[in-house]
């Protein structure tokens, strides 16, 4: 009888004409973009400005990139540096192998590079941007359906996934299906995304709270998706070396979650400074274009007279006059040679 299944894709590369598009750069590339597009949305939401998110990600995705695949390539260093290996397919991509806790470290590295040259504070971006990598994530992880790769236990159950002989183990060189292991954790990080999302919006997550439940959420459903595959692993007291990742990054997510709502309840009331503070010399005060000094409008201050400029012409003596003196044709007796006002 005939078992249902998840079929896997022939081949893991697309040409279009002379390009060949593979499959899992695709979706690391399509992950990317929504990453950027809900983490821009959010940001503004948020009080930030547009485009900021967008220029941030210039420099975390390329060190994402970087971390991930030094993170797959030191803890599988045997697939490239014994005996039989090419060690430049180290350099190769393409071909999968990228490790999360690698792209995260590194990501936030190259974020936190982006956030300093623009005066922000790297918890708040990474508030705006965490659910939104969470998505890159689900999408990112069809990359492992392209090329066959980090599945489950045999079994044959109706969405088992079939897989080729030439990218079956070798202890299992018979069986045909196995567990969608990339679905799974697909699946697993919309939750997240959504969770987040929820939990942001309901109690107003910042200082980095929202990006804290991101990453523990996902370590719990890594913990025992990691555990299901069958691929090459590092063991240590019987746990895969990706499971005792997941166990101390989620404690420091926790840690991190609890500590910052007690010492920074609520969100931030401004996430991205005013350009004019990031302009201004080094110790200069930052002052309003329209600031008036304190003096000013009680008719109280009078402007210094300039030195350049001849004296005002005084009032006409006879305006000070006092009231009940004679006609202005009986002038009072003055004192010889005093001047007339005219």
């Amino acid at each position: 009888m005939d078992l249902a299944f998840i079929p896997s894709p022939s081949q893991g590369v697309v040409h279009l004409g002379p390009i060949p598009l593979r499959g899992y750069a695709f979706c690391i590339i399509i992950g990317v973009f929504v990453a950027v597009w809900l983490g821009g949305r959010r940001w503004i939401a948020r009080g930030g400005k547009a485009g900021t998110v967008a220029d941030i990600a210039v420099w975390a995705v390329p060190f994402g990139l970087v971390g991930g695949r030094l993170y797959h390539v030191i803890t599988d260093y045997e697939l490239y540096f014994t005996s039989g290996k090419d060690w430049v397919d180290a350099f190769k991509i393409w071909q999968g192998g990228l490790g999360i806790w690698g792209a995260i470290a590194f990501g936030a590295l190259g974020a936190w590079i982006g956030c300093r040259r623009r005066g922000i504070a790297l918890p708040a971006h990474a508030d705006a941007i965490a659910p939104g990598i969470a998505f890159a994530q689900a999408i990112g992880r069809w990359g492992n359906w392209f090329n066959q790769e980090l599945y489950g236990r045999p079994t044959d159950l109706p969405w088992a996934l079939k897989i080729d002989p030439a990218h079956r183990p070798d202890a299992t060189p018979d069986v045909v299906t196995y567990h969608p292991t990339f679905l799974y954790e697909s699946l697993w990080c919309v939750g997240v995304a959504l969770l987040v999302l929820w939990a942001d919006r309901r109690f107003r997550l910042g200082h980095g709270r929202a990006f804290a439940l991101y990453v523990a959420s996902y370590t719990v459903g890594r913990f025992w998706i990691e555990y299901m595959r069958v691929d090459d692993a590092h063991h240590i007291l019987g746990l895969r070396l990706n499971d005792w990742t997941a166990i101390v990054v989620f404690a420091g997510a926790v840690l991190y979650f609890v500590l910052s709502a007690r010492r920074h309840p609520g969100r931030e009331e401004t996430v991205e400074p005013d350009p004019a503070v990031l302009t201004a010399p080094a110790g200069a005060p930052v002052t309003a274009p329209d600031a008036v000094p304190d003096d000013a409008g009680d008719g109280s201050a009078t402007p210094p007279p300039d030195p350049d400029e001849p004296p005002a012409a005084t009032e006409p003596a006879a305006s000070a006059a006092p009231a009940g003196a004679g006609p202005a044709d009986e002038p009072a007796d003055e004192p010889e040679g005093a001047s007339k006002s005219v």
